[in-house]
């Protein structure tokens, strides 16, 4: 879950598309059929992309549907959320789940996938719901007041999102501090502020970043009074995709044998409600490998795996305790490297963490070997605000020898 570099961020952008809409004439002339479809490419990366696809049913309503689209250039879907995806060559087919499979009429639902792609990788300039052309118009017997129809859908819901990770952005640090100017939820004795997507100040060996990596962010500011007392106010709207992971953290460069101390505590106060978890995020290898720790988490997030079922993500081990917390444990790839995610068994604000016990457990599976421990972060990583609302590190600390 992490942090494009800016020129990765601009390709990014560059790639978004939103395709729309359609009709149903193969549907009988009594029922009325039409619905919208919104696909983005949330993040992409050397041979690989993770992309949501938002459905808005404009007809009438549906106790199961399924989604269709060609790709052009040879795109290949890896994994998938929030519905059961299959591909046949070019064609990809969606079939909802149980828990989104009903779709009143003007109701929408999502679902996210990774997938890989060579060359390039257009959008889909088609779908099909249930046989129907999406292109936006009511078909069959529509009421007056469905008869047009604007192309972006109204989301009710945000899937679960795993993480979607890259290299981290080359720091350009501030040099001394920027006195906070009076935003908003900035407290007044901030000694330094930034609202600019890649904003960093170093303070006593920590270095902050606001991190604003994913596409459809909206505005975020970070405020520190040091490099381990910090936070975020963020206003980002509730779609699919991680949007920020503001964090502070340092940079060890250590083998893992060399290691024989290395743990973290913190406290934080976190909102009650969006689309968000606070996780240490943990690079080895040159970034070959992540190691998230999640602490706590709030509505529709999830980590990145091997499998999903109905239920969303699987771990490949239940309740292991490790590291003085008992952990979820989940493996997989989003296409650049290998993520490990910690999720923790209960939600908490503050804990105690042996985090060299976790790395040693992962050598233990043989899931890597004697890694390079690069950098060690913490922070909130934000999918989606109701509204604006502040995260706060109240206190943080990474130790190691």
């Amino acid at each position: 879950m992490r942090r494009r570099a800016p020129a990765l961020a601009a390709a990014t952008a560059a790639v978004l598309a939103a395709a729309g809409v359609g009709v149903l004439s193969a549907y009988p002339a009594s029922a009325a059929s039409g619905c919208t479809v919104q696909y983005s490419v949330s993040s992409q990366w050397p041979g690989g992309f993770g992309a949501s696809v938002a459905i808005t049913n404009l007809g009438d309503a549906l106790t199961s549907w399924t989604l269709v689209w060609s790709y052009g250039s040879g795109q290949a879907v890896t994994q998938y959320w929030n519905a059961a995806i299959t591909q046949s060559g070019s064609t990809v087919t969606a079939k909802n789940v149980d828990y989104n499979a009903s779709l009143a009429t003007n109701a929408s639902t999502s679902f996210g996938f990774n997938a890989s792609w060579t060359g390039s990788n257009p959008a889909p300039t088609s779908f099909t719901l249930n046989g129907v052309t999406c292109t936006g118009v009511v078909s069959g017997s529509p009421t007056p007041s469905r008869t047009s129809v604007s192309p972006t859908p109204t989301r009710t819901g945000v899937s679960p999102t795993p993480s979607r990770t890259g290299t981290s952005p080359t720091p350009s640090r501030t040099p001394t501090p920027t006195p906070t100017s009076g935003t908003p939820g900035v407290p007044s004795d901030a000694v330094w502020t930034g609202t600019g997507q890649w904003d960093n100040w170093t303070n006593n060996g920590y270095t902050l970043t606001n991190d604003v990596w994913g596409s459809g962010a909206g505005p975020q500011t970070i405020w520190a009074r040091s490099g381990t007392n910090w936070g975020v106010i963020a206003n980002h709207p509730m779609t699919s995709g991680v949007k920020s992971y503001p964090h502070t953290g340092r940079t060890l460069n250590r083998s893992l044998s060399s290691l024989a101390t290395l743990t973290s505590s913190f406290n934080v106060s976190v909102p009650g409600s969006g689309n968000w978890e606070t996780a240490y995020d943990i690079w080895a290898n040159n970034n070959a490998y992540e190691v998230m720790l999640w602490a706590n988490q709030n509505g529709a997030v999830g980590p990145i795996a091997e499998s999903y079922d109905a239920n969303g993500a699987v771990p490949a081990f239940r309740n292991v305790s490790v590291g003085g917390q008992t952990w979820n444990v989940y493996r997989g790839s989003n296409g650049a490297n290998a993520v490990f995610s910690f999720v923790r068994v209960g939600n908490t604000n503050s804990a105690n963490i042996d985090v060299l016990a976790v790395l040693k457990w992962l050598r233990t599976q043989g899931w890597w070997g004697d890694v390079t421990v690069g950098d060690v972060q913490f922070g909130f990583e934000i999918s989606g605000d109701t509204g604006s609302q502040a995260f706060t590190d109240n206190s943080f600390n990474i130790s190691y020898s």
